[in-house]
């Protein structure tokens, strides 16, 4: 959920409708130096099958205890643990916490709809939010607009009521990056570590070559060929670093007729005025130019292909961090 994508809904939703029964787990708070991110996520099963972390390993053993009580009973539990110094420190941690986890039997107080409502919708890539209220354990599904700050920053937690949790289900970020040039190869392992997906795309096989980017998904072909298949949303940023406008253009204007949250182009103040030019000849407006940030990257003096990567990367950063 906040901090990577995986498929603990899914686990949770499979055993229980393989008749395996299940509970989910997930941290709704934390203090001090927490093992787990609020947001994480334990699948326990009927049988005591466990994915997922809510704490690293240290409360695993007393959360999967409480979680196959509350298959007996059927009802929710708010559960606070205390992870102490010796503990924090055997899982790499400087000092302990306090984390907050709530438990919830799928199909009994969790339903199997809402639960299946949040597949689907990952699985669709559409963002959603999970609300729960500890208190009355009234449960509803919420889009962006509810919660626009926490979709944007990628934050679960608790609201100011102090018991109305927002679980944030946002899809994975993604990069596309059109042109496998030099920049491209500096800019695909910073997005990975950053957390997105990176896409690149370029007809010349010369560039789109696999031994240029081992491992990576490379599509050779010109951009409107890939990205109606691909898709463009708000949690993707499009990068166009071919430099030619053959193979860049086609990008921008799927970029600018999506809600993707960052476009980038590579060129010169000059270039960026000719294509500028060519967009407005095909009737483009001025605010929709105006989403591109061209030159591409903050500007920080930039020289080098890996410098100009980090520029990329610090500035599709801020525009997804601060709007």
């Amino acid at each position: 959920m906040t901090e990577s994508y995986d498929d603990i809904p899914e686990t949770a939703l499979a055993w229980h409708r393989a008749g395996k029964e299940a509970v989910l787990a997930t941290v709704v708070q934390t203090w001090g130096s927490a093992p787990r991110p609020v947001g994480s996520q334990l699948a326990i099963s009927g049988a005591g099958e466990i994915q997922g972390s809510v704490s690293g390993g240290c409360v695993e053993g007393a959360v999967v205890t409480e979680a196959l009580e509350a298959l007996g009973d059927g009802g929710a539990r708010l559960l606070s643990y205390g992870v102490s110094d010796e503990t924090a420190f055997s899982v790499g941690l400087a000092c302990g916490g306090t984390i907050r986890v709530l438990v919830e039997p799928v199909g009994a107080a969790l339903p199997e709809a809402m639960l299946a409502e949040i597949v689907a919708a990952r699985a669709a890539r559409q963002p959603l939010a999970y609300v729960v209220n500890t208190e009355s354990w009234v449960r509803r599904i919420a889009g962006p607009p509810a919660f626009a700050a926490r979709f944007r920053a990628d934050r679960s937690g608790i609201e100011e009521d102090d018991a109305t949790f927002v679980a944030i289900h946002n899809p994975p970020l993604r990069m596309v990056i059109v042109g496998a040039v030099h920049i491209a190869q500096a800019l695909v392992p910073m997005a990975r570590i950053a957390g997105y997906d990176p896409v690149i795309i370029d007809p010349r096989g010369a560039f789109a070559a696999e031994h240029r980017f081992p491992g990576e998904d490379i599509r050779e072909d010109f951009p409107d060929e890939v990205l109606p298949a691909l898709g463009l949303d708000a949690r993707t940023a499009v990068v166009t670093l071919s430099h030619d406008p053959k193979i860049d253009d086609p990008a921008i204007e799927a970029a600018l007729g999506a809600e993707v949250f960052y476009l980038g182009s590579l060129g010169s103040t000059r270039t960026h005025a000719r294509r500028v030019e060519r967009l407005q000849a095909k009737g483009y407006t001025a605010d929709q130019i105006a989403r591109i940030h061209a030159p591409v990257g903050l500007d920080i003096g930039a020289k080098s292909p890996g410098e100009i990567a980090v520029s990329i990367m610090a500035q599709v950063t801020q525009r997804l961090r601060q709007g």
